[in-house]
């Protein structure tokens, strides 16, 4: 199965917090929140770290590289121009069990989708709805590791 990207995809609207993580991929880089006082990362991005409470958080690059925790196999034509099937996944970061982020998973058979199925990130570049520079997002999406 190889991937097609969508004729439309709504993209995010980022705040002062998820910035990062939206515009990283312009980069290639996969921006996660990482707290300074504790060591930990956390998803989704916030001004404080959510287990210490330190305001000493910022974006950190990560791998990119993760594992399926949960998925569903969206079958149902949601979105005009996102055709289905499609894979909605929750992916957990390979730097720390726990942190994970929702995307989808493509060049995947559904049938082949499996909890703990290895993927790597890759990026769509996006401008939203009204066409501004200052929309352009970059949307990290996930597809299996080839060993």
């Amino acid at each position: 199965m190889s991937y097609q990207r969508p004729d439309l995809r709504l993209a995010p609207s980022p705040t002062p917090e998820s910035q990062a993580f939206w515009t990283g991929g312009r980069e290639g880089n996969l921006l996660i929140s990482h707290c300074r006082a504790c060591g930990h990362f956390f998803h989704p991005p916030g001004p404080a770290c959510w287990r210490c409470r330190s305001t000493d958080v910022g974006p950190e690059k990560v791998s990119g590289r993760g594992s399926v925790a949960a998925f569903s196999v969206d079958r149902q034509p949601w979105i005009p121009g996102f055709e289905p099937p499609y894979i909605v996944a929750m992916v957990e970061i390979a730097e720390e069990p726990g942190v994970r982020l929702i995307s989808n998973v493509v060049d995947v058979e559904p049938a082949d989708m499996r909890i703990g199925l290895e993927v790597d990130v890759f990026f769509e570049d996006w401008t939203g709805l009204s066409g501004e520079e200052d929309t352009r997002v970059w949307i990290p999406l996930f597809r299996p590791v080839t060993h």
